[in-house]
């Protein structure tokens, strides 16, 4: 990626290393070529391997180290730090590649990626260029949903760029606090920093490896999960002219850190467990090898990163590391496929790495030199605010007539989307001329029912998890006649629409439980800590509050196969509630796709054969509900199979309206169409009235 302390082309800021032989070098060809390294690393593991490298814990690493290197220099001169004109320097410099990279994937959006991952790459290209694109990701990471999106994001990778801008803002106004402190109470400097960025590393660790433990997914775009990264590179900067060691000692340590960086991928499962304490493996060899330093030797690890293609290559890292990965995602894309494979790849890196190049020659270089941008602070601000302009601009006006084309489709007439009318006796088509398929694609993945409020009073969960996940509709104002209750998974949450609806009709308060991701049954095993907890906390719940009824998934499908079981211990779930005298309504699961449906309508149209598969292909001829707990009173099977695969085929598109927002999650737009049908079958179950 960058070098943020660079201010004068490729010169790093002078650095007293205890491998230098006593002397001070104003460039560090061996950090320019392990910058190379780790961004090829991070382009290798994500092209060919489809793994995270830990290249760019090494980049965080670096940063700090040549940030505290610079700052730490000027407050031992006793020169000012001059914030102000260094952030407008840095962001100078950085910006105009970004806005590149930009307005290239917004374009290539428009050209290549369906409508429905438009408002995703709009919310990411804002998060992108004003530097939050890390806490966008940590939102998306907890939400369920946006979890099952079918394509990686061209925008993603900005994520440590943004916790970078983040810490070169922060670490900046640290060593000012640290001026300040020490000018006061007349201390060093140095070991004033030293025990600041200490206590930096010791709670951010702490904090790290407790949240990665709890919440990895949250953890890894976690800027305070990451701070102690940085902190261990200033750490590195304020200790090195200290350490002194022996040139062989320094050659093993450069090898050594060396094998362990690009190791690291390969060993850890960096995507699952990072950035706790085993992110210290790529951290702790970037610290070897700055160590190591300077060897003057033929055989030490700094000749091997000093070889001038990958300094030179290390002038580009920034870049590279901004193309390569919208390049990949695009790819991909277009060509329908799930990895790049060795030629394609090549080919990827190659354009990349002559794409990064160029950029850094014609458009980074010049306006870092530029000596009249860089005379007044306003001008450097001024080109910032030119970029953000030129982003900004397009990026406003498609996103209004994105909002005009859905607004307008909001203003359809009911009968020009009937969804599952068109399957029941009597259907008279009415849909007009032109009438677009909705839900709209641009937000379509947001298609899943929202209750008026958290449950409070009575229906409020004792445990606390509980509490959070528990929202309640219906009637409210204590004038119910009944109250019945939706638990379960994410398909029991797109069900609650219809429930919703029933309750509205029959005067009920629904409340509505969830374990997005848990299926609901007597039976957790081999299910997460967190289903167990919530099944069990649910359950608890459930017989304390004995609502007349319950509502919830019976069974399992099994991505595009005919696999369905019903869900383990549900027998027990079910003799426990009723003998409990509550009914419960157990509905067959829908059918799940590898493929994402309305995407697939996206590309090939709503009619296309791509969109369809037989019943057979997804789903058992005989539901597992066939037969189970007939003879008991209490309990109500629904099977809406028909409605989602009408004459045996399951479609994507039915009525006018998308099935499915994804590849197995029924939109809400649909289940609406289908409430009707779906109380219409329980009320004629024997004992429904009475229950």
């Amino acid at each position: 990626m960058l070098d943020p302390s660079t201010t004068r082309g490729r010169r790093a800021a002078e650095v007293q290393t205890g491998a230098a032989s006593g002397g001070q070098r104003k460039f560090l060809p061996e950090v320019q070529g392990l910058r190379a390294v780790a961004v090829l690393m991070v382009v290798a593991y994500h092209i060919w391997f489809g793994r995270i490298s830990g290249g760019v814990d090494i980049f965080l690493l670096i940063s700090a180290f040549l940030l505290t290197g610079q700052f730490t220099r000027k407050l031992e001169a006793g020169r000012a730090l001059e914030l102000p004109k260094y952030w407008a320097h840095l962001f100078k410099r950085l910006l105009p590649l970004i806005t590149v990279t930009l307005l290239a994937t917004l374009a290539a959006t428009y050209l290549f990626l369906p409508s429905l991952a438009w408002k995703g790459i709009f919310d990411q290209t804002w998060a992108s260029m004003l530097y939050y694109q890390n806490w966008f990701l940590a939102a998306e990471s907890v939400d369920y949903y946006a979890s099952d999106h079918s394509m990686a994001s061209p925008l993603q990778h900005f994520w440590s760029l943004s916790i970078q801008g983040q810490i070169f803002i922060l670490w900046p106004l640290i060593f000012a606090a640290a001026a300040l402190v020490a000018r006061r109470g007349r201390l060093k400097i140095r070991p004033l920093l030293i025990y600041l960025f200490g206590a930096v590393f010791t709670v951010s660790f702490i904090f790290s490896v407790v949240t990665t433990r709890t919440n990895q997914s949250f953890a890894y775009f976690d800027t305070r999960t990451r701070l102690w990264e940085f902190a261990l590179g200033s750490l590195l900067a304020l200790i090195l002219p200290a350490l002194k060691f022996t040139r062989t000692t320094r050659i093993v340590l450069g090898w050594l850190g060396v094998v362990a960086m690009l190791s690291c991928g390969l060993i850890l499962q960096v995507g699952q467990q990072f950035p706790g304490y085993v992110a210290l493996w790529p951290t702790l060899a970037t610290a070897c090898i700055t160590v190591a330093g300077f060897t003057d030797s033929r055989i030490g690890a700094d000749r091997f990163l000093s070889w001038k293609p990958l300094v030179k290559l290390g002038d580009s890292s920034y870049a590279l590391y901004l193309f390569h990965w919208p390049a990949l995602v695009i790819f991909l894309v277009v060509t329908g496929r799930d990895h790049a494979g060795p030629k394609a790849g090549l080919a990827i890196v190659v354009v990349s790495i002559m794409a990064a190049i160029l950029a850094t020659k014609w458009i980074d270089a010049p306006l870092r030199r530029n000596k009249w941008i860089e005379q007044k602070r306003r001008r450097a601000v001024t080109a910032m605010a030119i970029c953000i302009a030129l982003v900004a601009g397009p990026l406003v006006g498609w996103q209004a007539h994105v909002k005009a084309e859905t607004a307008a489709a909001g203003r359809q007439v009911p009968t020009d989307n009937p969804g599952a009318l068109t399957l029941l006796p009597g259907y008279v088509d009415r849909i007009s001329s032109g009438a677009v398929v909705l839900p709209a694609l641009d937000n379509i993945i947001k298609d899943f029912p929202t209750f008026a409020g958290s449950c409070e009073g009575e229906s409020r969960p004792a445990a606390e998890a509980l509490a959070k996940n528990c929202t309640q509709d219906g009637v409210l104002d204590g004038t119910q006649t009944q109250t019945v209750v939706v638990v379960g998974n994410s398909h029991a949450d797109h069900l609650s629409g219809a429930v919703r609806s029933m309750a509205v009709a029959n005067n009920w308060k629904v409340v509505k439980i969830l374990g997005l991701g848990c299926v609901f049954g007597a039976d957790a095993s081999g299910q997460e800590e967190r289903c167990k907890t919530f099944n069990q906390e649910a359950t608890d719940y459930i017989l304390a509050t004995k609502p007349q009824r319950i509502f919830t998934i019976a069974s399992r499908t099994t991505e595009s196969t005919p696999g369905e079981a019903l869900v383990p211990g549900f027998d027990k779930t079910v003799k426990q509630f009723t003998d409990a005298g509550i009914g419960v309504v157990g509905v067959r699961d829908n059918p799940r796709f590898k493929i994402n449906m309305p995407w697939c309508v996206n590309n090939n149209g709503a009619d296309a054969a791509e969109c369809e598969f037989t019943v057979g292909q997804v789903m058992p001829a005989v539901s597992p509900l066939k037969g189970f707990a007939e003879g008991n009173p209490k309990f109500f099977p629904v099977d809406m199979t028909d409605m989602l695969c009408p004459r045996g085929v399951c479609k994507a598109v039915i009525g006018n309206v998308h099935v499915y927002i994804d590849k197995n999650h029924i939109s809400q737009t649909y289940w609406n169409t289908m409430a009707a049908e779906f109380a219409k079958r329980l009320s004629s179950q024997k004992g429904w009235a009475v229950s």
